[in-house]
């Protein structure tokens, strides 16, 4: 609420589910929570009434047929409120148009000009708040990085030239499940042979190969909260440039990894992979961010890329990701000067590589979520 006052409002409504489910607990699909004055209530609708009665504590709940957003809105006219936040990011054109049509309704006293500057946009207001996670969070987080750290260990007996990536992906997930999770993250990324060159190739029906990197890039939801790691093994024998770049990749993630903790700011962590794949000649071949937040999403803040000056935070929980695509033929016959090599095929067709892992930023430095899970070189 502090930071809806300093934007110039009174109030605040959430309407964004993982906002909601963190200040609520309330885990519907359908719900608005609503704070002024030192109250704060839930609401959603009737298909939800058991499951919030259960889940909701310390708020209000207030159930009924119509959106929540217009309930809320409702609900904050009748406590008085002139000036409500709302996060104008993740609220769309036509929810806020509904809204402002509660308002109009519900205050039809009021002077139209006071009805029109009723919403305050903000952005992010909880989204901020929810990057520094409590020790409740860091466990669940720890217990579905470790559940994604076991199933990797146990798709590569799967990883056969041969098989689709979709049987690879299938398998990846039915064990998942088997294992307790609520859901997969995000849809589960297998790339291999040449299609490991895509930095978010989806599994298709696509082959393994008898010779090549195979990209897994998943998570799991587990309490409410996501894992998500990165692993490129080996099919076959490799040759020189696929060595060499896969240990590069892997010493730019070491680097960056290194570089957490409390105080530094995100383009640094960024900039210590990027300096390691700059010597290393694949600069160019890094065609994204080193990192983001990771916890009731996939994808929140902080952001690890250049430029971003935020400054990391004990309880922020990060990914650190790094990778090199290759696609041109310069890039695929370049060395690293000075490198060790190991000797195996020439390679003629395009390769990825991109590891990562999950990383709780600690009052003294940092903690891999996902040490369990090995990143030396894996040839099957």
């Amino acid at each position: 609420m502090q930071a809806a006052l300093r934007a110039g409002a009174e109030a605040l409504l959430v309407t964004h589910a993982p906002d909601v489910r963190y200040l609520s607990g309330f885990t519907g699909s359908s719900g608005a929570v609503a704070l002024a004055g030192g109250r704060a209530a839930l609401f959603t609708d009737g298909r939800y009434t058991t499951q919030a009665k259960a889940e909701v504590n310390g708020l209000r709940l207030v159930i009924d047929k119509r959106s929540p957003g217009v309930q809320a809105v409702e609900w904050l006219a009748a406590a008085g409120v002139k000036k409500c936040a709302f996060d104008a990011a993740q609220t769309s054109v036509a929810a806020l148009e509904l809204m402002k049509k509660a308002v109009n309704q519900a205050l039809k006293a009021v002077p139209a000009p006071m009805r029109r500057s009723f919403f305050v946009a903000t952005d992010g207001l909880v989204a901020r708040i929810r990057q520094v996670k409590d020790e409740d969070e860091i466990v669940r987080m720890r217990k579905a990085a470790a559940v994604g750290c076991g199933l990797f260990s146990a798709v590569l007996q799967y990883l056969i030239p041969g098989v689709g990536e979709t049987q690879v992906a299938a398998q990846l997930e039915f064990m998942a499940r088997l294992a307790g999770v609520e859901a997969m993250s995000f849809e589960t990324i297998v790339a291999s042979g040449e299609r490991s060159a895509l930095p978010h190739g989806r599994a298709t029906a696509a082959k393994l190969p008898a010779q090549g990197f195979v990209t897994l890039d998943f998570g799991v939801l587990l309490g409410g909260y996501c894992s998500d790691m990165t692993r490129t093994v080996h099919l076959g024998r490799p040759s020189e440039r696929e060595w060499d770049v896969y240990h590069s990749v892997l010493e730019a993630q070491e680097a960056a990894i290194a570089a957490v903790s409390p105080g530094v700011r995100c383009s640094e962590v960024d900039e210590a992979a990027r300096s390691v794949l700059r010597k290393a000649g694949l600069e160019k071949e890094f065609s994204h961010s080193t990192g983001h937040g990771v916890g009731l999403e996939i994808h929140e803040g902080p952001r690890i890329a250049a430029r971003q000056e935020q400054v990391l935070e004990p309880g922020m929980v990060i990914t650190i990701e790094p990778g090199a695509y290759l696609s041109s033929g310069a890039a695929l016959k370049a060395r690293r000067p000075g490198s060790r090599t190991k000797k195996g095929h020439p390679v003629a067709k395009a390769f990825g590589v991109r590891i990562e892992d999950m990383v709780l930023v600690t009052k003294s430095g940092h903690e891999l979520l996902t040490a369990a899970s090995p990143k030396d070189w894996i040839e099957l």
